[in-house]
């Protein structure tokens, strides 16, 4: 059994924006770790959701940290922005951008966290270069967009792969997915090096949300 403490970020892609204030409550009321927000531009991805303002607006109604998922062209135009509002952890794609290096740069500049995410079809190596520098992986278990997708299980390969070379180069980035994560697969992400679930739709869905996030704590770490 992992030793490790699995942490869950809900996402408010998976409620309804206009009651953005009270889906930021239930998700505290949860006992969650964090509270995930996608950013999408309609280029990046082509859905459309909020910026820094919708960020800066809801930050005051929670003490959660803001897990800030950025699916954008260009994210060093809008990082200053997101980190100003509020973001505790913003995360960048490593398929959005040139200035991968410079993104994490202006990240930890801003106080915040760094993240790195990759999609689908990105393989592990294309990060090896930045693992000692970031804070976090994400690694997209759907292709990145939209919420209710099928998981792909050929994701936990990539999650495994980080935890091995993470333990290998005494990295300390910690490993979350992204997607279509449900009581079914939460145990083969957690075996394979998982630290952090983000979750949407099964998490709105659930009647009671926590005893949601204890029964899949407790897949997680086999004691259901």
């Amino acid at each position: 059994m992992n030793d490790r403490n699995l942490l869950f970020s809900p996402s408010l892609l998976g409620g309804n924006y206009s009651r953005a204030k009270e889906e930021a409550d239930v998700i505290s009321q949860s006992g969650a770790d964090y509270i995930h927000l996608d950013v999408m531009d309609g280029h990046f991805v082509p859905e459309i959701t909020f910026g820094a303002k919708f960020i800066r607006d809801l930050r005051p109604e929670t003490d959660l940290v803001f897990d800030v998922h950025m699916m954008v062209e260009r994210p060093e135009d809008m990082i200053p922005g997101i980190a100003e509002a509020g973001a505790g952890i913003i995360t960048v794609h490593y398929e959005a951008t040139g200035h991968i290096y410079r993104c994490i740069d202006m990240i930890k500049e801003s106080g915040a966290e760094a993240g790195v995410a990759i999609c689908p079809g990105t393989p592990v190596s294309a990060l090896e270069p930045l693992l000692g520098t970031v804070d976090y992986i994400l690694v997209m278990t759907v292709s990145p967009g939209w919420g209710g997708q099928r998981f792909i299980p050929a994701m936990v390969r990539k999650v495994k792969e980080l935890d091995r070379l993470r333990d290998e180069e005494g990295y300390a980035y910690r490993i979350e997915a992204d997607g279509g994560i449900s009581m079914e697969n939460i145990g083969l992400l957690y075996k394979a090096g998982l630290d952090i679930a983000a979750i949407g739709t099964s998490f709105f869905r659930a009647a009671d949300k926590i005893s949601f996030l204890e029964d899949m704590l407790g897949r997680a770490e086999g004691t259901l």
